[in-house]
């Protein structure tokens, strides 16, 4: 059963997502005094007194013309309304009621929406006072709140919970894998969430930039549960201006960081560029399985193919010749879903342990193939290998001295280990380590010979 949702709705600036932050007890939404900074529905899991909602914030209510794209955010705020269990309606007690607090009001009337007012900025007694105009609006009770002190929090999600229909589920579906969808800016993200979602979660539009925050969408395949995460596109470090499009790019690196699989898009349409590339270090950086999923195919077919992307991203992109790559038209839906079952293949893969023995098997056929080369008269050696950790896979050579190794002879290494053993298209983090026998001042290493035993003194 689905989790109760919970959606927070208001006119601009009456900080709604700083309310969200507040009682969900983390930084999820960028919060900024500028109206329209929030534009898709963006949710958290909250969990009070044992009972489980998902709480989803919303643009402001009422923008008009000032933004662009208003009936996309309008239609995002009825559809949250639509679904809510309950919604929360935000109003600010220093500014006072207001006509857009009214028709604010009146629209969830017609909607028949279960309502509580929650009269947000009452960061002191004095100020809390203000909260008894809202009563005006026609929904008892109006709660005190402060997002930013955190004054009535308990209480409001006391009657939050309250309100929640009993039959609801309490406690969420564990989340199979997380998912983080980034790209440069127009790459088609928004597009393909909304074709994993199965609904118009996140707002699709040909101005650049529209996704600013990173929006956590929970979506279900094959009875699993996962979490898609859309992030706003990167762009070039220069044209990063501002506290909102510098909190999307630490949201989008952040994205990266708590994804068990990245989703790269790559739009086909247009070459790749340095900020595809600039991305593509950054996963590589974060040692992340990502498919490279090349989206807008539908606009060069006929004009490529397939075998010949591959070979243009391998050498744009050598650092990630290893990865899978996905072909998806997301406005027709095609190849999305299994673009997702790639993905859970690989998640398969970074959680896989091999034997030890086998592990040697490889590297001593390896060594046997190619010697590691030296330009110094102690030659390099490696005495065994081990798997340590998984998420990525870690292996741990244990060699005569680490810097012996040349990074093409540890490259060499990486890839027999992703031609022979079952982890053949994710990062592998290799770390050579001195043996201990080996790192002992005056006395150079002698390994002993199999079957020999020491003297006995």
């Amino acid at each position: 059963m689905a989790l109760p949702i919970v959606a927070i709705v208001g006119r601009p600036n009456v900080g709604k997502s700083s309310l969200l932050n507040a009682l969900a007890g983390r930084r999820i939404a960028i919060v900024e005094p500028t109206a329209g900074v929030t534009r898709d529905r963006i949710a958290a899991l909250v969990e009070h007194e044992g009972r489980w909602f998902e709480l989803m914030d919303t643009g402001g209510m009422g923008l008009g013309k000032s933004e662009d794209l208003a009936a996309e955010i309008e239609r995002q705020i009825a559809t949250a309304v639509r679904e809510a269990a309950l919604v929360l309606l935000v109003a600010d007690v220093r500014e006072g009621l207001t006509p857009l607090d009214r028709q604010a009001a009146q629209r969830l009337r017609r909607a028949g929406a279960n309502v509580l007012v929650a009269a947000n900025k009452a960061d002191n007694p004095r100020l809390a006072e203000g909260a008894a105009e809202f009563y005006a609006l026609g929904f008892d009770p109006v709660l005190e709140v402060s997002a930013k002190t955190g004054r009535g929090r308990r209480e409001l999600l006391d009657a939050i919970r309250a309100r929640l229909p009993q039959e609801s589920a309490e406690h969420p579906a564990d989340v199979a894998m997380k998912l983080a969808v980034v790209g440069k800016r127009n790459a088609g993200k928004s597009t393909f969430i909304n074709a994993l979602a199965g609904s118009e979660r996140v707002i699709v539009s040909e101005t650049p930039g529209t996704t600013r925050d990173a929006v956590d969408i929970r979506f279900e395949k094959d009875g699993l549960e996962y979490v898609a995460i859309d992030t706003a596109g990167i762009r070039k470090r220069r044209s990063v201006k501002g506290d909102i499009a510098f909190y999307s790019l630490t949201r989008a690196l952040e994205s990266i960081r708590r994804a068990d699989v990245v989703l790269m898009l790559i739009d086909a349409a247009v070459p790749v560029s340095q900020v595809d590339k600039r991305l593509g270090a950054a996963i590589q950086e974060q040692m992340k399985p990502v498919v490279l999923v090349v989206n807008k195919w539908d606009l060069v077919q006929g004009r490529a193919v397939t075998s010949d992307y591959a070979d243009y991203l391998g050498k744009t992109m050598p650092g990630l010749a290893f990865a899978p790559l996905a072909f998806t038209s997301a406005k027709d839906t095609k190849n999305v879903e299994a673009t997702i079952d790639l993905a859970r293949n690989l998640f398969k893969q970074a959680a896989t342990r091999v034997a030890t023995s086998e592990l040697n098997r490889v590297v001593r056929d390896a060594i046997r193939a190619r010697q590691p080369p030296s330009p110094q008269t102690i030659l390099p050696k490696v005495y065994y290998a081990t798997q340590v950790a998984v998420h990525p896979p870690t292996i741990v050579l244990s060699v005569n001295n680490p810097d012996l190794f040349r990074e093409d002879y540890r490259r060499f290494i990486e890839n027999r280990f992703r031609d022979h053993l079952p982890f053949p298209e994710v990062p592998i983090r290799l770390v050579l380590r001195r043996h201990r026998e080996d790192g002992k001042k005056g006395r150079p290493h002698r390994p002993r010979q199999p079957g020999r035993s020491k003297k006995r003194r």
